[in-house]
């Protein structure tokens, strides 16, 4: 029986929606624009990259193809492969959102076709109903920020104050989200999370997709940092996702990172977590080591979008990138006959944009294996069709939604 490995490469667009002036995102492409920047010298920085965008074990996945086929051009400066290997393509998203759980549950068989809450970008952000009953059930004394904002600036603002009161910091973005910020140590972690699980219960009748508990630690506003101890509550999926499916056919599901966080802990049989991407991809392969026949490992890297997308850098995006790609042949020396790997995407988050939040895009679709047959898909209806193939590839009944495209 066949493996098969899953990974998404968090906020990796590579432009070419066909709905994304819907969202505001009409020429956003995360890896078109980022190869542009450093094809003209804008992605250099001292003591970390320069030149050229440098991705060839992607490139001769097909990743170069793939880009032309989401959006009609070839990224900027990237040198085109003499050979492709695999089957490539690139995805549409049908889900009715840009954010991460519409994009991982439609990548896992389940598209999202209801419109999630969202809070107000004008004055406060939560109404004072939702305030006062954090408060009085969460047992703090008020809260911090209560507005739209980036993660790391709200922590230098408001972070020396928190710390004096014990408020947590609530804030907000364009996606479905509630985020909550406190100090490790001076709040602390399991108290935090306590009260996460609070406002989660609190934010059902708002139809909110996640709350996330981001905790920091330092002294000052000069030297905070958010640690790896970060926990997203997610609400459950719609309807049965590629996950229940293996684990109610007896296999088991190995989550790498914040997989599980995003799926509510539901068709999960082995949750892994790493902090970073050369953390991730060390559990990745030991995960890949130890699955059985029948098992899906299924990781999501997710630095890319927390530390380079929403912060809008792009030396620091490019680089990310170069040193995943560095690391592709030792995936590819785990793989034995009948398994495959996936590397795709959930969303855009283009750091060249306006704003700091997630782009409307179409993602890269690149398959390989032994065995695996070069060949181009083309541009799928639907993140769906990933899922659907990895159950077909796993011997699973089809399911409601996308099509294999083995």
């Amino acid at each position: 029986m066949a493996r098969a490995f899953l990974f998404v490469l968090d906020s990796f667009g590579i432009g070419g929606a066909p709905d994304a002036t819907d969202f505001g995102d009409d020429g956003a492409d995360t890896l078109g624009h980022i190869a542009e920047f450093c094809a003209a010298g804008a992605g250099d920085r001292a003591g970390l990259r320069e030149g050229p965008l440098a991705l060839p074990n992607m490139a001769a996945l097909g990743l170069l193809h793939a880009a032309k086929l989401a959006n009609g051009r070839l990224p900027a400066g990237m040198e085109l492969p003499e050979r492709v290997f695999g089957v490539y393509g690139a995805a549409s998203e049908i889900s009715r959102g840009k954010d991460t759980p519409s994009g991982h549950w439609e990548i896992a068989g389940t598209p999202v076709t209801f419109d999630w809450g969202y809070f107000p970008t004008e004055s406060d952000a939560f109404p004072p109903e939702l305030v006062d009953a954090i408060c009085r059930e969460g047992d703090v004394p008020g809260i911090l920020g209560n507005c739209h904002a980036s993660g790391t600036d709200i922590i230098a603002r408001h972070g020396e104050e928190h710390m004096l009161t014990g408020k947590p910091i609530c804030y907000t973005s364009s996606d479905s989200v509630f985020q909550i910020a406190a100090h490790e140590h001076s709040f602390g972690l399991e108290r935090l999370l306590a009260f996460c699980e609070t406002v989660r219960r609190l934010l059902d009748d708002y139809n909110i997709g996640r709350v996330i508990a981001r905790p920091f630690v330092g002294t000052t506003c000069k030297d905070f940092v958010r640690t790896g101890n970060r926990r997203d509550y997610s609400v459950l999926p719609p309807e049965p996702t590629l996950l229940d499916r293996l684990t109610g056919a007896g296999r088991t599901v190995h989550a790498v990172g914040k997989i599980a966080d995003i799926f509510a802990h539901q068709g999960i049989g082995r949750l892994i977590k790493a902090n970073g991407n050369t953390a991730l991809f060390d559990a990745t392969l030991r995960a890949m080591d130890e699955a059985e026949d029948g098992d899906l490992v299924f990781t999501n890297f997710v630095d890319f979008d927390m530390l380079y997308g929403h912060r809008r850098d792009v030396p620091g995006y490019a680089a990310a990138l170069e040193a995943f790609d560095q690391r592709l042949p030792d995936l590819d020396r785990t793989l034995k006959p009948g398994d495959i790997v996936i590397l795709t995407a959930d969303h855009g988050c283009d750091p060249t944009w306006r704003g700091t939040d997630h782009t409307r895009e179409r993602v890269p679709v690149l398959v390989f294996g032994p065995g695996v047959r070069t060949r181009s898909i083309g541009v799928l209806r639907s993140f769906a069709d990933i899922g659907e193939t990895v159950a077909k590839h796993l011997g699973l009944e089809p399911g409601l939604h996308g099509r294999s495209f083995l």
